[in-house]
């Protein structure tokens, strides 16, 4: 279950957003007993970082307020779903710790129900089936400021609807021969409003009803009746939709519900840098620009569980940004603080060398031999042979237990922490500053830089002062610490570093990742050019990096802070003991403070 503390560890205080007020009003009135929601995901995708916030609102608030919250898959469209989604969509929402009420349901579940509902649409002269084809329907509903023209089918009797109706459910007719239209106005205003399609001809399999159907209701017809049908007292829903709600009245109204629910709308989550186009998304996978769903680079729950990110990281970040009715850009930082914070406290330490660069100590023998004669406050250390094995804690403030480190004669640094020629500022190895604390162990002085046929610096010869090991040098201050892993005992492994998947934001059109309900005349060719001016080339970086030997035993899915340089996490697919592989989570720090 899911807490009201902060990832600061803070109480949170309660949340006073429009849609709480609004709910905490209807159950004092006592308009409703109990608070009824849903989380109705299409299975037609994995979901994404925009779902997010729809589910930590939903079954948010039915938590908060002694309610419950059903997940439903409106899965009216069985040419684009599939099981595979349907599986993902539950094990994603449990992840995020929430859990739905009794079964899970489906609007396939309800389809006897809804047919039986559009012959009473034809009964009562509210519906008629259409034989214009979809362009000539596309085209007699004019648009704004053009009023629709009537269909030549609009007035048929409803003793020929109702046997229309039948003959598309008996499969008389070809995809897109029929369909089954509301009859409202065709002047309407609001183009929802001008006699929208309630019912399509599809030959296809479903993966719930299998082949029982060939006629299959439209996402907004199905939609609001199942809210109606399950009880549901507070439709919450992105402020795209609110164009659709004259519509949802409508059919719940005439199909004769005495308490229907009522839809909310709330801005839909835009954070800069990231597509939440499940389109665009599954084209994206399909371009083979991303391994698939789960890409860590994805915006997808399944992406970002991969990534390292923690479901108390992602529930903190849609707290923080919280409710309302304004569209915005969210800045991806804040996702990041959110999820940098749930690790601070959790995360175990580790050291890992991306960029190796060797180091020869040339005194290591007679230096590490006066080991066990030191001081050492904060290092523990034992000489076995050639290696003198240090044990630190696993984390500085939490009893995560001990890890050896290796230290032997020959190690690895980071290649950046050496410059033969280095930039203003630069508090790191150089000619000029050649002494530097290696993390804990011992001061390394630099005696000798060799480099290759082309100046580049390949080994570097050094020694240590055998006196510091866990205490500071005698008559001097040495600037700087940086990490290193052993050369003969370190472990060569996978590290992966990553970019924003797209370009700067100032490029991407979030208005048009809008409503997607139903469309079957998506331009992918258009969507691929879209990708590919939008892709940022350098989203992924791969290293072949050394790290400490403890992290060979590490878990898949096991998140570390490798100090000095970011937040990984153990690869839940590909990781394993003999190659490790670790994917960034996030960097360490960053300039974003929230408000």
């Amino acid at each position: 279950m899911t807490s009201n503390t902060t990832t600061s560890g803070d109480i949170a205080p309660e949340k006073n957003d429009f849609i709480r007020s609004i709910i905490r009003e209807d159950l004092a009135s006592g308009k409703h007993a109990k608070l009824v929601t849903r989380f109705p995901p299409e299975p037609n995708g994995y979901l994404h970082i925009g779902h997010v916030k729809s589910i930590c609102l939903n079954f948010g608030v039915a938590q908060e307020f002694g309610g419950v919250c059903n997940l439903r898959f409106d899965d009216t469209n069985p040419t684009a779903e599939k099981q595979d989604f349907v599986d993902s969509i539950k094990s994603d929402v449990e992840w995020l710790g929430f859990h739905w009420d009794g079964e899970v349901r489906y609007a396939s579940g309800y389809f006897e129900q809804l047919h039986a509902w559009a012959v009473q649409l034809i009964e009562q002269g509210d519906a008629y089936v259409d034989l214009q084809t979809l362009e000539q329907i596309r085209e007699n509903r004019g648009g704004f400021g053009k009023a629709g023209v009537n269909s030549p089918w609009r007035e048929a009797s409803v003793a020929d609807n109702l046997e229309r109706f039948s003959d598309m459910k008996a499969g008389k007719y070809a995809d897109g021969e029929a369909v089954l239209r509301a009859k409202i106005d065709m002047t309407h205003p609001n183009m929802n409003m001008r006699d929208p399609i309630i019912y399509r001809v599809m030959h296809a399999h479903h993966h719930q009803t299998g082949d029982e159907w060939c006629i299959y209701p439209m996402y907004d017809f199905a939609h609001p009746l199942s809210d109606a049908f399950e009880g549901i007292t507070h439709s919450l829903c992105t402020l795209e939709f609110e164009d659709h709600r004259p519509f949802y009245d409508w059919v719940v109204e005439k199909v004769g519900f005495a308490n229907p629910p009522h839809q909310y709308e709330f801005s839909r989550l835009n954070l800069d840098h990231t597509l939440t186009s499940k389109r665009k998304l599954k084209r994206l996978v399909e371009m083979g620009v991303v391994s698939g769903w789960d890409d860590p680079r994805m915006p997808t729950v399944a992406g970002m569980r991969r990534r390292g990110y923690t479901a108390e990281g992602l529930r903190d970040f849609c707290e923080r940004i919280g409710i309302t009715k304004a569209d915005g850009v969210v800045d991806f930082r804040q996702l990041e603080f959110s999820v940098r914070a749930s690790l601070e406290n959790t995360a175990a330490r580790a050291m890992a060398v991306l960029r190796p660069l060797k180091v020869t100590i040339s005194n290591f023998e007679e230096a590490v031999a006066k080991a066990d004669t030191l001081k050492k406050d904060t290092v523990k250390a034992e000489l076995d042979g050639d290696v003198l094995w240090l044990s630190q804690p696993k984390h500085p403030s939490l009893d995560l237990g001990e890890r050896r480190i290796p230290f032997t004669k020959t190690i690895y640094i980071d290649e950046s922490d050496f410059e033969v020629n280095p930039p203003a500022g630069y508090k790191r190895l150089s000619p000029e500053n050649n002494e530097i604390r290696l993390r804990n162990s011992y001061v390394l002085k630099v005696d000798e830089c060799k480099t290759d046929e082309t100046g580049k610096v390949i080994e570097l010869i050094a020694s240590i002062d055998e006196k510091t090991l866990g205490n500071n040098p005698e008559g001097r201050k040495v600037k700087g610490v940086i990490h290193w892993v052993s050369a003969s005992h370190g472990v060569d492994a996978i590290v992966r570093l990553y970019q924003h998947l797209l370009l700067e934001d100032d490029e991407i059109d979030h208005n048009a990742e809008l409503h997607e309900k139903d469309r079957l005349d998506a331009d992918t060719d258009a969507d691929t050019l879209w990708i590919k001016q939008h892709l940022n080339p350098n989203s992924l970086t791969t290293y072949h990096a050394v790290v400490e030997p403890s992290l060979r035993e590490a878990a898949a899915g096991e998140r570390f802070q490798f100090e000095r340089e970011s937040y990984f996490v153990a690869d839940a697919l590909e990781h394993n003991s003999e190659l490790p592989v670790f994917n960034q989570i996030v960097s360490l720090k960053d300039s974003f403070k929230p408000e």
